[in-house]
């Protein structure tokens, strides 16, 4: 993992902390054995020998210098302020050209996009990053395919990921790539975070917007609705979790959030639905079910209405870029 003055922290220690829980781990059981071989051994690369300092001012000592670097297996980019700077960004691309093709796999966190793109290796992949900075990289890099909503993305040898804790996702993913299943759910568990996360950014992007336009009461259930897109999320429902009646629910949901409840869901729903589509052996019906759509027919409208084409049209069209890294196209 490289490492730089304004490096997110999170971007690297997200990662590094993954790895150090897998590095022991017997891949049939997940259980850890000291005596097993050691499947990772991960060195922090600094731009030249000295402290680098992160975003929250935590100092970091390097192992060793970039032009030090043993022959490598996996290298990993994490983001930060940093890296936006033109200098630092040229100077990690440089390298990034050099040894690119020595390596058997690249990936960047967050916006460690920057010197991945400006490298060249990511020219006509579909790639993703923190969906804030999303249409900025595609605007700068155009030869770039950028997918602002996924978590990450593996294409070919390369692997991209979004926003600062997408990080892990994106090394349990290398995880289970090289040692399985349970070897990566046993380190999602010690780290207690999902193993395979359900939705991608827009789950977290859009319902905050949310939430910071909107009253107390209704940014609690802003939240909760994101999480309980199966129930029963009608506007007498939703009313009586906030303890309004329905019409008056209704008024005051539209005047703080600028959408009426029904269009919340709908927004919602159909967010996860594009996800959900695009994972294995997933048909309408299924996504329909499991969204709380009380049809796949009605499923099948809404979805149209909102993206122009059928549920199966976006899965075939969209199935093999997106988020599931083991079913990505190499």
């Amino acid at each position: 993992m490289l490492g730089f003055d304004g490096v997110n922290g999170l971007d690297l220690i997200g990662p590094l902390e993954a790895f150090a829980h897998a590095a022991w781990l017997d891949p049939e059981t997940g259980a850890e054995n000291a005596g097993s071989i050691r499947h990772y051994e991960v060195s922090v690369l600094g731009l030249d020998g000295q402290a680098f300092t992160s975003e929250s001012g935590v100092r970091f000592l390097p192992h060793l210098r970039l032009d030090e670097a043993p022959q490598l297996d996996t290298v990993i980019v994490p983001g930060g302020r940093g890296l936006r700077e033109p200098q630092t960004c040229a100077r990690v691309a440089d390298w990034l050209r050099q040894c690119g093709g020595q390596v058997r796999r690249v990936a960047s966190v967050c916006t460690g996009i920057y010197a991945l793109a400006e490298s060249g290796l990511l020219d006509g992949r579909h790639v993703t990053t923190h969906w804030r900075f999303a249409p900025t990289v595609a605007q700068r890099f155009p030869k770039l395919k950028v997918d602002g909503s996924a978590l990450f993305i593996k294409d070919g040898a390369c692997y991209t990921s979004g926003g600062v804790t997408a990080g892990i996702d994106l090394a349990l993913a290398l995880i289970e790539e090289d040692l399985g299943p349970q070897a990566a759910l046993a380190v999602a568990r010690e780290l207690v975070v999902y193993l395979k996360r359900p939705g991608g950014q827009e789950q977290y992007s859009e319902p905050l917007r949310f939430q910071t336009r909107a009253a107390d009461r209704f940014a609690d259930l802003v939240a909760w609705i994101t999480g309980h897109l199966d129930g029963d999320l009608s506007n007498e429902a939703l009313a009586a979790r906030v303890h309004l009646g329905p019409r008056q629910f209704a008024r005051r949901f539209a005047a703080a959030l600028g959408c009426t409840p029904a269009q919340f869901v709908e927004t919602a729903r159909m967010g996860e639905a594009r996800h959900r589509l695009t994972l294995p052996g997933q048909t309408a019906e299924r996504v329909a079910d499991s969204l709380g759509f009380r049809s796949a027919d009605g499923f099948r409208r809404a979805f149209e209405r909102r993206f122009g084409l059928s549920p199966m049209a976006y899965r075939e069209r969209f199935a093999s870029s997106m988020t599931s890294i083991s079913h990505n196209q190499d």
